[in-house]
């Protein structure tokens, strides 16, 4: 194990604490506490936020993994925070639109709504998957 790696499972394990928290603490305490406007002007001041936790802990993690020649952990920990640079900066903001049209009777918005949801589930579960095997390699 080289010197630099502690940093990097420091800043990952983190990031994958993060990461597990959110979804399985945060999101389900505001739906329970929260009535449905509240729990939505929540989570979209949260979410910005949320990925921006994301896409720096993926960076700062790595400087120190390529310090350490760790050059597989370090490109997945890149495509982590460019796909929740894309996250966050064009399908958060889709997400947003569809769900007021949703709110508004548009059925076809609904639908945009759910299937963007979705895909963005999906992305932050592969990233938790990958952040997780990164952790395991080092």
């Amino acid at each position: 194990m080289h010197w630099f790696d502690t940093p990097s499972l420091l800043l990952i394990s983190t990031l994958f604490g993060g990461m597990v928290f959110f979804p399985s603490i945060v999101a389900p305490v505001v739906f329970r506490s929260l009535d449905a406007a509240g729990a939505r002007t929540f989570l979209r001041a949260l979410f910005p936020r949320y990925y921006a936790f994301i896409i720096i802990l993926s960076v700062a993690s790595v400087v120190p993994l390529a310090a350490s020649l760790r050059w597989r952990e370090g490109v997945w920990m890149v495509l982590v925070a460019l796909s929740t640079l894309w996250v966050r900066q064009v399908l958060m903001p889709r997400i947003n639109d569809a769900r007021d049209a949703s709110l508004e009777g548009d059925e076809e918005a609904k639908e945009r709504f759910e299937r963007g949801h979705k895909l963005s589930v999906r992305i932050n579960m592969v990233q938790m998957v990958g952040v997780l095997a990164v952790i395991c390699m080092l």
